[in-house]
């Protein structure tokens, strides 16, 4: 795996907390762990917040309800993230760093939205039917006219409305990149991404199959068989789950309370919460 830093353009959200942007740094460097880091900067590129995050829609028991994935929802996130103001704020992004002017950067949405799944803390806890993986939020593609290209992570509005919103902008297009690789990889399987190591695999009902280095480092080049995976995160994680020592204590690298749902643990929007991988 190559040394790379991927800069997102976020804006945190919770139901608790108040809305603030920031920009964070997400780098990967196989010298120390491979996992992903996480620096956050409190400034926006426009010095205010770029995209107003409603507080997501609430399960019975007033936690975060992780999103539903249909023909709809897909074309909503399509929308969200072709909105003039979406398109604005790409030229801006694109432009950071002087390749581009945000005028001539002319950015596009490539393709459609792609649905970005991460290891469940209801899997890892052996939790009977519990899937693999959790739907976290959709993913559409940006290109600008140099060939940069940006995801756009998009997420539901308030109360679970049918209007989704763009929450999120990272460099590159591994959302999109991974679906496509792990489509290819194994026809009709379901690609997810096991943040603590930052590892992207695609997996059916009995083998996981990785798609990067972190995953074959963790899982070999020819994968694991589902019972095998399952035993590997219940030993890594297990003692990290909502509501265990490790989990109270604030330290980093397992799940936070909103896992406990059994939905997976969401990258870092803005600043990194206690259960998300250390820097």
């Amino acid at each position: 795996m190559n040394s790379t830093t991927r800069h997102t353009d976020t804006t945190e959200h919770s139901a608790a907390t108040p809305h603030r942007a920031a920009v964070t740094l997400r780098t990967r460097d196989a010298r120390h762990t491979g996992a992903t880091r996480r620096i956050a900067v409190a400034a926006a590129l426009t010095g205010a917040a770029l995209f107003t995050a409603a507080a997501p829609a609430l399960a019975d028991d007033g936690r975060a309800a992780p999103p539903k994935l249909t023909a709809t929802t897909l074309e909503a996130a399509h929308e969200a993230a072709t909105e003039p103001a979406t398109l604005t704020t790409l030229s801006r992004f694109f432009a950071r760093e002087g390749a581009v002017s945000a005028k001539a950067s002319a950015p596009r949405i490539e393709g459609k939205a792609v649905p970005v799944r991460t290891l469940s803390a209801a899997f890892v806890a052996g939790k009977p039917g519990a899937a693999l993986s959790t739907l976290d939020y959709l993913a559409s593609t940006a290109v600008s006219s140099d060939g940069q290209k940006a995801s756009l992570w998009t997420v539901p509005g308030a109360g679970g409305s049918d209007a989704w919103q763009v929450v999120n902008i990272a460099t590159g297009d591994d959302e999109a990149r991974y679906a496509a690789q792990g489509a290819r990889a194994l026809p009709g399987g379901t690609v997810f991404r096991e943040p603590q190591i930052d590892a992207w695999y695609v997996h059916d009902a009995s083998r996981v199959l990785p798609l990067d280095e972190d995953a074959r480092t963790a899982v070999g080049a020819k994968g694991a068989t589902l019972d095998a995976y399952r035993a590997r995160v219940r030993q890594a994680y297990g003692d990290k789950l909502p509501g265990s020592g490790y989990a109270r204590s604030g330290k980093a690298g397992g799940y936070g309370p909103e896992a406990a749902t059994g939905q997976a643990p969401a990258p870092a929007r803005g600043a990194a919460p206690a259960g998300s991988p250390a820097p």
